[in-house]
């Protein structure tokens, strides 16, 4: 027998303030506060560590969580991994509803990167206030484009595996306007 999964239950990531936080996502990603959690030891390791954890609607049954830590080290980020590697990525429904979001944070004082354009969809890019990189994304593949890049991904993780070099096998995705 196999794992059978449903959906992701979560996903967490760890904040500096859970208060600001919570309001930037209400404010700027439009995300319903759904519940808290606050404990003052570990439930798994019976650690003495005061915690908040605080989860966010992040559409279609997806949440978003975040825990704040006052007793830990301040919070870092992996040096060794460029900066845009780590993201969070949001769908949004069209580039129309992309351009309105584009606007919308610029106007909440944030930098905003893009529309940059993936091939088969379009992205901005920008922080929330711990620091983590945030991606809206608006499709924009064909169905066709989709069979394909899915009928080549095999070939390309194994051709990666051993070359460590970009397969060429979707190279067409960042030949378009």
């Amino acid at each position: 027998m196999s794992v059978n999964i449903k959906r992701i239950h979560h996903v967490a990531y760890r904040c500096k303030d859970a208060k600001e936080t919570v309001e930037f996502y209400q404010r700027v990603m439009g995300m319903d506060f759904k519940l808290a959690i606050a404990e003052n030891e570990v439930p798994s390791t019976k650690a003495p560590d005061p915690y908040m954890h605080v989860f966010l609607d992040a559409g279609m049954g997806n949440v978003l969580a975040f825990f704040e830590l006052p007793n830990s080290p301040e919070m870092g980020r992996d040096g060794n991994t460029p900066e845009w590697v780590q993201h969070i990525a949001f769908e949004v429904e069209d580039m129309d509803a992309l351009l309105a979001s584009k606007a919308h944070i610029e106007a909440e004082g944030l930098d905003v990167l893009g529309p940059v354009n993936h091939g088969i969809f379009k992205s901005i890019y920008f922080f929330d206030p711990n620091g983590h990189r945030l991606e809206l994304a608006a499709n924009t593949g064909t169905d066709a484009q989709m069979a394909e890049l899915k009928r080549v991904a095999r070939p390309m993780i194994e051709e990666w595996s051993q070359t460590k070099r970009a397969p060429k096998h979707a190279a067409w995705l960042h030949e378009q306007d």
